[in-house]
């Protein structure tokens, strides 16, 4: 498998733990398919979540880590993701979520098994464009928590990507960047006063 995870925070996922076992954490969340599942609910798949708040000209920023998903597995799919994030104390459980983010993440994991190269994987996202990337990190021996975009990583844009861009379909790094330069320009210029 050439998807080599990076090892979650062990209280990022304990406390996910905590809430699965907590029936008000379940039952309040707004995840009507994780609140009806009938068998075991299980934290997988630990995903860094990177934030990119610029992209610079050259196409290059660094990143900030914002916190760790789980996709929240019951039987042989995922129904929802569990979202953690640090705070003064430390790892914290955040949210249970669902929707079309969890099911475009595990499609494009599935697909990312597929490669040859090893990646490390994890999320990258860019607010200024309402996009969500699964990033998949060509330095497999890093924690998950630094580093940024290098020019051969590979971004695959997750479901429902924004116009003009194909889900689920890899670029480089050096390929996709400068695409979403010139839209974060084009935006920028739009919504300025003349």
């Amino acid at each position: 498998m050439p998807l080599l995870f990076p090892p979650a925070p062990a209280p990022a996922l304990r406390s996910v733990l905590t809430a699965l076992g907590s029936p008000t954490a379940v039952r309040e969340a707004p995840t009507p398919a994780l609140r009806a599942a009938q068998q075991p609910a299980t934290p997988e798949l630990p995903l860094p979540v990177h934030v990119l708040d610029r992209i610079t000209p050259e196409g290059v920023s660094a990143t900030r880590l914002a916190g760790w998903r789980f996709l929240i597995r019951c039987g042989d799919h995922a129904v929802a993701a569990a979202e953690t994030m640090l705070t003064p104390d430390g790892w914290a459980f955040s949210h249970f979520f669902e929707g079309p983010y969890v099911t475009s993440t595990e499609r494009a994991l599935r697909q990312a098994e597929t490669v040859t190269q090893p990646y490390q994987p994890r999320l990258l996202s860019m607010p200024s464009l309402y996009m969500l990337t699964l990033w998949l990190h060509g330095n497999t021996s890093g924690d998950g928590a630094t580093g940024h975009p290098a020019p051969a990583d590979l971004l695959v844009p997750l479901a429902p990507a924004p116009p003009g861009i194909a889900a689920h379909r890899p670029h480089r790094v050096a390929d996709l960047l400068p695409v979403l330069t010139h839209r974060v320009r084009t935006a920028r210029l739009m919504s300025s006063p003349a």
